[in-house]
């Protein structure tokens, strides 16, 4: 995926949704959106032809659901890896969005940003959307840090304290890139959806008391 952009499918019904995200998507860099259909006949028949790196896909269509598409992907373009976009966030989706392959599962309330940096994370081989995450938000966990690695936990600890990616990625030494694939991570591990989000979390729990460990 180095040399070349990410080639991306949109799956959704409604038009200026779709045109919406492709926007989006299209103006990223290394991103390139080369197929959009509104329904799951036209994404299957779309999908094989083009054989996208990375589908965005609706779990509402107006001949079937999405993850019907996806284990219908998984033989018609096996190399396309799936994220799931929704309006709709329950776990019985979740179940069953890990069980057809894909590999993050999205709101439509997330900002641009974020979905663009999870499509690049997918497409370099990342999973976001596991049975441990399923499981720690069904369990309604303690602790939504359980899960993270010691690299997250850092990265977790600093945007509390307010810092930029940029200024993250320089207090650990790493690529400002690598910070955003924490980000990513760290906000699908914990059940959230923005970054402003981990933030206010971590100043409540630091008025509580609370220590990362």
């Amino acid at each position: 995926m180095a040399n070349e952009d990410v080639k991306v499918m949109i799956i959704d019904d409604h038009e200026v949704v779709r045109r919406g995200i492709a926007e989006v998507v299209d103006r990223a860099d290394g991103l390139t959106v080369i197929a959009e259909a509104g329904s799951l006949a036209e994404a299957r028949r779309r999908a094989t032809l083009m054989h996208p790196d990375v589908a965005l896909v609706d779990l509402r269509l107006p001949d079937g659901t999405g993850i019907e598409l996806m284990e219908a992907l998984r033989e018609a373009s096996p190399d396309t890896r799936c994220v799931v976009l929704t309006s709709f966030d329950d776990d019985d989706a979740l179940s069953e969005s890990l069980k057809a392959g894909a590999k993050a599962f999205l709101l439509k309330s997330v900002r641009g940003a974020e979905i663009t940096e999870v499509i690049r994370a997918v497409a370099d081989g990342r999973t976001l959307l596991d049975e441990r995450t399923l499981t720690r938000r069904r369990a309604n966990h303690d602790d939504p840090t359980a899960d993270l690695t010691p690299s997250e936990r850092k990265v977790l600890e600093l945007i509390g304290d307010g810092l930029s990616n940029r200024e993250i990625g320089e207090t650990l030494g790493v690529a400002e890139k690598t910070v955003k694939n924490h980000i990513t991570a760290l906000l699908a591990k914990m059940g959230m959806q923005r970054r402003t989000q981990v933030a206010a979390w971590v100043a409540g729990q630091r008025a509580s008391g609370w220590r990362n460990q």
